[in-house]
């Protein structure tokens, strides 16, 4: 007896949701505490580098449970196909069409919604780890930089090198608007987000600053060689994790800023960045107008 643990995330042309995947967590660690012998197998396009749905010897199997979702298309069929000298259950999914065969092709249904009634979904109760909740600010391409700009290569860099640290991602827009719901409409909404987050990691300037002044340290990256004035505010504000527009393409100068801005230390000079400071630029400006024509 063995059982294959499958779901939306197992389909190549599926869809991995976060749900789905803590429900199929769930019923493994249920299978494992019963003793019983079970794989998980996902979407090569989800997790390459675990067992692929695709490549699985349905010989192997004795029994398949088909984790979360709704219970339609012909993905499912499929799987009534492949594995029907299989015992066949669908625990945790929804039910909207009784009849239709990717339903009927199950021995058994356990769903968590049928005829308007529901059951709690597998996810609520799954342990999770917390990890780092990180904002990424990046800069549009501005003019004026000539050859030094290297937004392109940066961001390439950025994005790429973030897509594998193990953390919490959420894309940040610094645009204010007040007829889109995907932005915020004032800078106060903005700053609220920011004081939520672990760390930001950011090629803009007023990413930096607005990072500092909500006491989150901000691993920042210049997308302009030679320095503009990404460095220039760095060093301006005395912070230390900067990395270079020749050195954003370098993945181990980006894991030493991110554990430094990970760690106690980092968080420390962030809170001491974040308290008032006395701005030069509004003293020059009072001292220009007195100085000035009287108002």
């Amino acid at each position: 007896m063995r059982a294959l643990v499958i779901g939306w995330a197992s389909f190549r042309h599926g869809e991995a949701t976060a749900g789905d995947v803590l429900g199929m967590r769930r019923i493994a660690d249920a299978l494992a505490t019963g003793g019983l012998p079970h794989d998980l197998a996902w979407s090569p396009a989800h997790r390459p580098e675990e067992l692929s749905y695709e490549s699985v010897d349905p010989a192997r199997y004795s029994h398949v449970v088909f984790v979360g979702g709704n219970l339609h298309g012909w993905q499912i069929r499929e799987v009534h196909r492949r594995f029907a000298h299989c015992w066949r259950v669908a625990v945790g999914v929804s039910v909207t069409s009784p009849q239709d065969d990717a339903v009927t092709g199950f021995d058994q249904v356990l769903a968590r919604d049928h005829d308007g009634i529901g059951v709690p979904d597998l996810s609520i109760d799954v342990p999770t780890d917390q990890v780092l909740v990180t904002g990424v600010i990046l800069a549009p391409e501005q003019r004026g930089h000539g050859h030094s700009a290297r937004y392109a290569e940066v961001h390439d860099s950025v994005t790429e090198w973030i897509a594998g640290v193990n953390c919490a991602r959420v894309p940040l827009d610094m645009r204010l608007a007040a007829s889109n719901w995907e932005r915020c409409e004032t800078p106060d909404q903005f700053t609220s987000i920011l004081s939520h987050l672990d760390v930001v990691v950011t090629t803009r300037l007023h990413g930096l600053v607005l990072s500092l002044r909500a006491g989150v340290p901000a691993l920042v990256v210049d997308p302009i060689a030679g320095g503009g004035k990404v460095t220039a505010q760095a060093d301006a504000l005395g912070w230390p994790a900067l990395v270079p527009a020749e050195e954003a393409t370098e993945p181990e100068a980006l894991d030493s800023w991110w554990r430094w801005c990970s760690s106690i230390q980092g968080r420390a000079v962030a809170a001491l960045r974040a308290l008032p400071t006395d701005n030069g630029l509004v003293r020059d400006m009072v001292k220009a107008l007195k100085t000035g024509p009287v108002l």
